[in-house]
């Protein structure tokens, strides 16, 4: 999907009511009480068969929603987009209240998230979409919520075994292989590559580093790719492993970042773009200038706003009508974002962010 597309699909969304993020990892409810439901009762789903029954007056879906961290701004614009989707969902079912949960570490922490799972079933919810930092620590977890009858959606990365009914967000090796292509070409299919990534657990990095392997092995030119991990992830850490790399390796020519950490701080990329071609993920607002600057030469994007909107969807269609995706994985396009269109596609997260 080219950024044109993405930002008229994005003004098409401005018609949503976004809701204000204090950015606590309090849980926080969608605000649907403008509709005169009252969300205070006690809401005991049992083995939530009551919901196929829609002869109620009123019915009320309660959906947590748990991303990574509320410090990474990706995860801000899916919270929004669960929000909006809970509130027009509300507009649009006769008879039911879509009431979202949001409870998400204040840094990344897959302990804390399998406890927001088990606290989230406990409380009585009817599903939860959740970014998973460790497949691992939580698949336990999302299985006892599967077999408590939630319906589980994962985003952005999965836990495959973990039940949940489906999976939205890039192909991550697709997305790989992506920003290797675009590398290469302002290579010009030649140079040493090193990759940048995270969290070595995260099964969608671990994805996005394999099809940048296996697509830098495609070009005669380009040597096999190195590549470096660092944690936490934060912009620090990822900008000095960076300038610890390139210091260390000055023969490296291009830089694959499966992930825009480091782009996340004012000049990270001093003493390495002038020697260096970069390609990264994620077209965020920060990631945007470096794109204006020349410094960054390409940029793959996600579905960041569609994380939360899709997720929810997906569920309440699962809960309200009984309909399941066709597939368990539901992949979403990506953007291409260029020096030459960035200042265009930054529009778009004024609406991502609820600031438009």
């Amino acid at each position: 999907m080219r950024i044109q597309n993405t930002f008229l699909s994005l003004l098409s969304m401005s018609a949503l009511a976004l809701v204000g993020c204090s950015g606590s990892t309090d849980s926080e409810k969608a605000a649907t009480d403008d509709h005169g439901h009252d969300h205070s009762e006690n809401n005991d789903h049992g083995d939530h068969d009551d919901h196929g029954d829609h002869a109620h007056d009123e019915i009320t879906y309660k959906i947590g929603v748990i991303a990574k961290s509320n410090s990474n701004p990706v995860f801000l614009a899916a919270k929004n987009g669960a929000f909006a989707a809970g509130n027009r969902l509300t507009e649009e079912l006769d008879g039911a209240t879509v009431e979202i949960l949001w409870q998400t570490p204040s840094m990344e922490d897959a302990q804390l998230q399998a406890q927001y799972v088990e606290q989230l079933v406990a409380s009585g919810v009817d599903g939860i979409a959740i970014s998973c930092t460790d497949a691992n620590l939580l698949t336990n977890a999302l299985k006892a919520a599967v077999d408590k009858g939630v319906i589980v959606v994962t985003f952005d990365s999965d836990a495959p075994d973990s039940g949940r009914m489906a999976y939205y967000g890039v192909d991550d090796f697709q997305a790989g292989k992506e920003v290797m292509r675009q590398l290469a070409k302002v290579m010009g299919n030649q140079g040493k590559v090193a990759v940048l990534t995270g969290n070595p657990a995260a099964t969608n990095l671990q994805a996005r580093v394999n099809g940048v392997v296996e697509q830098a092995a495609e070009y005669e030119g380009i040597e096999t790719p190195m590549v470096y991990s660092f944690m936490p992830e934060t912009a620090t850490e990822a900008a000095a492993k960076m300038q610890q790399v390139q210091t260390a390796n000055p023969d490296i020519t291009g830089w694959a970042l499966v992930g825009g950490w480091p782009l996340y701080t004012d000049n990270a990329l001093d003493g390495i773009y002038e020697n260096a071609k970069i390609v990264s993920m994620d077209p965020l607002p920060l990631p945007l200038e470096y794109a204006m600057k020349g410094q960054v030469q390409v940029l793959v994007g996600q579905p960041y706003f569609g994380w939360g909107e899709k997720s929810v969807e997906m569920i309440v269609d699962k809960l309200h009508f009984d309909r399941s995706p066709a597939s368990s994985m539901v992949y979403a396009d990506f953007d291409i974002v260029t020096s030459e269109d960035a200042e265009e596609f930054a529009k778009g997260w004024k609406l991502w962010l609820g600031e438009d």
